[in-house]
């Protein structure tokens, strides 16, 4: 077996977009390096394709007829099964556009249109790796300086160990799960508050600040008028 296939070949990518060329070509590329890979042309039958095939990584083109990639992304993401699959965007608009309404509906990435195979096989492969690198056997998320063991609920900063209340521990591991991923501030209410009641508007803004008191302001970045990244 070619070396390069090695440790592709249990993994999924699901690429929607409306012209099939784009497809035929993104598809050659990523089987070769041995990536499961199913395609979809429009935004409803990428959510079947979704449901049926579990892909480990969604790739959306934005503009599409009917249903486009910023609702599909959407509509998945209120599905448990998909709110922590990898999804990523393809689009030839503007980057400042691409990036808002991207991480609104929930992405973890986008790529700008027109695309070179090459970049764009090397690109699902960090992503992988990056999504991969978060199931490690013991079970630790490190980044920029921060450690934290998941198992015996433990953080570190540098060499120094800090304890954090059960909703600051919780909302580190969301934003240092994912280092650069934007969370909008609904997003952070569903996964670390979900249906409790009396949660304030102000709640997530205390946590955060808290949160940066104790591992450094310069970790966790505020995204104005859409919510918080840890920065990587």
């Amino acid at each position: 077996m070619n070396d390069r296939m090695t440790g592709a070949l249990t993994q999924k990518v699901l690429l929607v977009d409306d012209e099939p060329d784009i497809l035929e070509l993104l598809k050659y590329n990523l089987e070769r390096e041995g990536y499961m890979v199913q395609t979809a042309l429009n935004g409803k039958d990428a959510i079947k394709a979704a449901k049926s095939g579990h892909p480990d990584l969604i790739v959306l083109d934005i503009m599409m007829p009917g249903m486009d990639g910023v609702e599909v992304c959407m509509q998945l993401r209120q599905l448990p099964e998909f709110q922590n699959t990898l999804i990523t965007f393809l689009t030839a608009r503007g980057e400042d556009y691409s990036q808002i309404a991207g991480f609104e509906a929930g992405a973890d990435d986008y790529i700008t249109k027109p695309v070179r195979p090459k970049v764009f096989v090397t690109k699902v492969k960090a992503l992988l790796k990056r999504r991969g690198g978060e199931q490690t056997e013991d079970r630790v998320l490190e980044s920029n300086g921060v450690r934290v063991d998941l198992e015996r609920v433990m953080v570190y900063v540098g060499d120094r160990e800090i304890q954090l209340p059960k909703k600051e521990f919780e909302l580190l591991v969301l934003l240092i799960g994912k280092p650069g991923k934007v969370f909008k501030r609904d997003e952070i209410y569903g996964q670390i508050w979900g249906n409790e009641l009396f949660v304030g508007d102000r709640t997530i803004d205390v946590h955060i600040r808290k949160l940066r008191e104790k591992i450094g302001d310069e970790r966790i970045k505020t995204i104005k008028g859409i919510g918080y990244k840890f920065d990587a």
